[in-house]
């Protein structure tokens, strides 16, 4: 049996307690991630980035009328949100609900999210002055912080034995939203501010660091069992470039949680040439985009690297077979690291069905009594794949 949270109503958070898990009870998604043996006929593990959010009715009927960046700072709602894929798909984690950029708005930075287009900053980085001008870092920050701590105790009560993965930004892509003003297809005002003022880069970056440091270190105090640093926009670097500008900034927001022994997950979109930089800025696991064969990322990363990943998402538009196809392939490769945890190799599109999600999870736990690709039937269509008419 995987682990999984009780059957729960769709009421918000904080009205009924789950039993919670001992601590020599460590869930199964857990154990992989930290490369602990796991008994095999325990079924895979898995989890979808994104999979809270606009894919789901209930998300678009809960988030009604509030903004995003408001949702995430509204404790009952960031927590219900958080719980929602839990109680539909029966995945093994619950992934925070929050976003990149939540702790420069915990800071006092004036930034939102635009529908159809992402963060934006209302007063971009372009200057050693808009450097002076950020706010000071300090305990001041730790009130601040109290709703999301506050939310991941709503969540991890509900969850029970079923844990939580706490989320922040890394610096480069953090930054990078800060020197754009926003969404970026290139980076070149972020990678120009690197060559030119390098101390200056240094600055901001290490002022993203110890914000997204302590974000995330709110989270694993209040009850977060795991910790995933994203970097959407790394992928435009080289590894030179990785190396001598981003490396150390985002080995100081895993720093911020080392000491508190519990898995830290690294992925980067579109970065498989970075695979070994990334993992040596302190990761314990690598997640893995699907632009990389899962086996080719393991081999790279020496073979003794828990990995998360890697589905491609179009496979969700795609017929159930060619979809089980995918999952068993992943399976397959996976098997080669030491622990390996079942994503997407990148996020639930907006306008995935929810149903095909549900019956994914389905399929992949079936994977406890078969060899990947041997399970003797699908599973049945979840009564919720038809695709829901709402508009997103």
């Amino acid at each position: 049996m995987s682990d999984q949270m009780s059957p729960a109503p769709a009421a918000r958070p904080g009205t009924a307690q789950a039993p919670q898990a001992t601590a020599q009870d460590t869930p199964t998604l857990v154990r992989r991630l930290r490369g602990e043996a796991v008994d095999p006929a325990r079924p895979a593990s898995v989890w979808f980035m994104r999979q809270a959010g606009r894919s789901l009715p209930e998300y678009r009927e809960a988030r009604e009328g509030t903004g995003m960046l408001e949702a995430c700072l509204m404790p009952e709602l960031a927590a219900e949100i958080t719980l929602q894929p839990v109680r539909r798909h029966r995945v093994d984690a619950g992934i925070f609900f929050s976003d990149i950029v939540v702790p420069a708005k915990i800071a006092g930075l004036a930034v939102e999210i635009v529908p159809g287009r992402g963060p934006v900053f209302d007063h971009p980085i372009r200057t050693v002055a808009d450097i002076d001008a950020l706010p000071p870092i300090d305990d001041s920050l730790e009130e601040s912080l109290e709703p999301i701590r506050e939310a991941v105790r709503l969540v991890t009560a509900e969850l029970g034995a079923t844990p939580l993965i706490g989320f922040c930004g890394a610096p480069f892509t953090v930054a990078s939203y800060m020197v754009e003003g926003g969404p970026s297809r290139d980076h070149l005002r972020t990678r120009a501010l690197m060559r030119e003022d390098p101390a200056a880069w240094d600055r901001l970056a290490g002022w993203v660091a110890e914000l997204s440091g302590r974000f995330l270190r709110a989270q694993v105090t209040a009850g977060a069992q795991a910790v995933q640093l994203f970097d959407s926009w790394v992928g435009a670097l080289s590894a030179e470039t990785y190396l001598a500008h981003v490396q150390r900034h985002s080995a100081a927001v895993l720093g911020a949680v080392a000491d508190l022994d519990v898995p830290r997950i690294h992925f980067g979109v579109g970065a498989s040439h970075l695979l070994r930089e990334m993992h040596a800025a302190g990761a314990t696991t690598m997640g893995v985009d699907h632009r990389i064969a899962l086996d080719q990322a393991i081999e790279i990363l020496g073979g003794d690297v828990p990995v998360q990943g890697n589905i491609d998402p179009a496979v969700l538009f795609t017929g159930a077979d060619a979809r089980y196809a995918e999952a068993d392939a992943v399976l397959a490769r996976g098997a080669s690291a030491p622990g390996h945890v079942v994503n997407l190799g990148h996020g639930v599109p907006p306008d995935t069905d929810p149903g095909v999600l549900t019956d994914l999870v389905a399929y992949l736990h079936e994977q406890s009594s078969a060899a990947p690709g041997q399970s003797s039937t699908h599973p049945a269509p979840s009564t919720s794949s038809t695709r829901e008419a709402d508009a997103l």
